[in-house]
């Protein structure tokens, strides 16, 4: 069995204690809306087994997936702001992508207000085709920003 002795200790006096590695990877914000995007994607699944099969289980997997992504889509809204306030470089251009998120969260708020009914009259008709309407603004928010980014990459 070894020993180990510490000879000398050092400490920093007066050094600025800042660190000065800089975050790598994509921007926390972006990761959640991820996985909001993937809650209303699966509100969207259950919804529809459940239009086909009306069995009470896949309407409260709807709503619970709604309320995932809703709570996910406000932590997405805290970590943009951190972002903003760090100083971290956020990919250009923003306010597409952000306007369209927003019209997608709203949507899914009025969702989970139509799927808290009871009854099979909570999801069809009315809430598939909320679900459907979410899914649609958020692939073509995604399509646009995507095409917006490349654009600003090619013309620079």
């Amino acid at each position: 069995m070894k020993h180990v002795t510490v000879a000398e200790t050092t400490f920093m006096d007066g050094a600025n204690s800042n660190s000065t590695a800089k975050p790598r990877g994509r921007p926390l914000h972006q990761m959640l809306v991820s996985f909001s995007a993937a809650y209303f994607a699966g509100a969207l699944v259950t919804d529809l087994v459940y239009w086909q099969t009306p069995d009470v289980l896949w309407e409260r997997f709807s709503i619970w997936l709604i309320t995932a992504g809703l709570i996910v889509a406000g932590l997405a809204v805290v970590a943009y702001v951190i972002d903003l306030a760090g100083g971290r470089q956020i990919t250009a251009p923003a306010w597409p992508r952000a306007i369209g998120y927003v019209l997608a969260v709203v949507l899914a708020l009025v969702n989970a207000f139509v799927h808290s009914r009871d009854g099979y009259t909570a999801v069809v008709p009315t809430g598939l085709m909320l679900s459907g309407l979410v899914v649609i603004v958020l692939i073509l928010t995604a399509w646009a920003g995507m095409a917006l980014a490349n654009r600003q990459r090619v013309g620079a």
